[in-house]
């Protein structure tokens, strides 16, 4: 049986690496190791794991149907037909960023940050820009190649456990390439070019790109903002974009803003003080003070109460304080909220492995895996449920997975190793 799904890898791998598409900036036939769909396929695979690291979708169903509709009618006048979707995340980053297959993200931080409607325009055009070049599926190519598509194939017809954890490990580092994954100057300038291409043929005003370029410029302080760490800006760039527009001319009357940005950019506002507690949270948090940063977690909680993010560190904080029957509330609420995302599953099921209630913590630890394969705090916790199920193949399994997946710094990573051991025989 082994053989036969390496035989079925092998032809998969040798159809896909003869592949021809047409590149959609030139019209010409060219040869790829990673065809559309196969690109869609993998894209989809990181939603969730960029979901997670944005710290989940902003929790306001107008703000992200806004941002679906603006970038829907900047997409349509792109050249590659995808199933583009568009996400405004949580995070108070400067950020924007893109993902195989037509996935864009844009965090709050960066909406906050901009002025009008235009503007934000000029972000999506350019992230759609980078799609629409293959930048990312480049260097896929270049980097992963092959390798990456006999790992694709593997996510299809793979259950062996050898060959999971491969595919695994493979998830994990491409995700982690993709996600700061750095453009070079040749590819933010076709960017650039591409998004006031495409801002003008939405109908809105290219020089708001410039306008971008210069606000990032200025938050510029003691660290860069993410896109900056991603997008390299030159001083000479933004005069490379000026010069670009000023050579292409402008026609007149193109749109520099609507009430529906103002009307988002108010809700937005309106909940500023949830933010802003969550963050004084965190920062607690990261000096291990706990109980102020409870408090802090609580109080966004009230402020907002779909506030998801909120819900996650209080629940995670009252257990880690002892509290588990009101962490789980918490916990409850949060998956509640988002369902889909990492932090809320995982949280619930770390609460429910406090409380003893271990059946009940596989099955969220278990959705959370789903979710995002390549977590892995996901799999020491499952590990450590199985094992009090009395499960120890299983318990061995995911030891040995959170083992591979760690970092290095983790709290339990001896612990992992000492309990993997104990059970190398099942």
């Amino acid at each position: 049986m082994l053989l036969l799904k390496r035989f079925i890898l092998l032809v998969v791998l040798a159809l896909v690496s003869c592949a021809t598409t047409t590149d959609p900036l030139t019209g010409e036939k060219v040869y790829t190791l990673l065809p559309t769909e196969e690109e869609v396929k993998l894209g989809r695979e990181y939603i969730p794991q960029s979901i997670a690291q944005g710290e989940g979708l902003y929790p306001d169903g107008e703000a992200q149907e806004y941002l679906r509709q603006l970038g829907d009618r900047i997409a349509v006048h792109t050249p590659r037909r995808l199933p583009y979707r568009f996400y405004l995340l949580n995070s108070s980053a400067y950020n924007a960023f893109a993902i195989p297959g037509g996935g864009i993200f844009v965090t709050r931080g960066l909406l906050n940050l901009m002025e009008k409607e235009s503007e934000l325009v000029g972000v999506l055009a350019h992230e759609l820009g980078h799609v629409n070049a293959r930048h990312h599926a480049r260097y896929l190519e270049k980097v992963v190649g092959v390798a990456l598509l006999l790992q694709i194939a593997s996510l299809v017809i793979a259950d062996d456990k050898s060959t999971t954890d491969d595919v695994i490990l493979q998830v994990a580092a491409i995700g982690a390439g993709l996600l700061t994954l750095k453009f070079s100057r040749d590819q933010e300038r076709e960017a650039d070019r591409l998004a006031v291409r495409f801002a003008v043929d939405s109908g809105y005003d290219p020089y708001a790109l410039v306008g971008v370029f210069q606000k990032l410029k200025r938050a510029y302080k003691n660290t860069p903002p993410e896109w900056l760490s991603t997008h390299p800006l030159p001083d000479s760039r933004i005069k490379e974009v000026r010069s670009l527009i000023d050579s292409k001319g402008v026609p007149a009357n193109l749109t520099q803003d609507s009430p529906a940005f103002y009307r988002i950019k108010e809700r937005l506002k309106a909940h500023e003080g949830a933010y802003k507690a969550y963050e004084e949270g965190k920062k607690l948090l990261s000096k291990d003070r706990k109980e102020e940063a409870l408090s802090k977690f609580l109080e966004a909680a009230r402020l907002y109460d779909r506030f998801q993010m909120a819900y996650v560190f209080s629940a995670s904080v009252l257990a880690d304080l002892g509290r588990f029957e009101e962490a789980l509330g918490y916990a409850n609420r949060a998956v509640d909220l988002d369902p889909e995302l990492l932090w809320t599953r995982f949280t619930k099921g770390y609460v429910l492995f406090r409380l003893g209630r271990y059946e009940e913590s596989v099955r969220e630890l278990e959705y959370a895996k789903r979710l995002v394969k390549a977590y892995a705090d996901t799999y020491y916790y499952l590990g450590r449920d199985y094992e009090a199920l009395g499960d120890f193949r299983k318990a061995r399994e995911n030891f040995e997975t959170a083992i591979k997946l760690a970092g290095g710094k983790e709290s339990w990573l001896v612990d992992a190793r000492h309990r993997y051991n104990r059970y190398k025989r099942f």
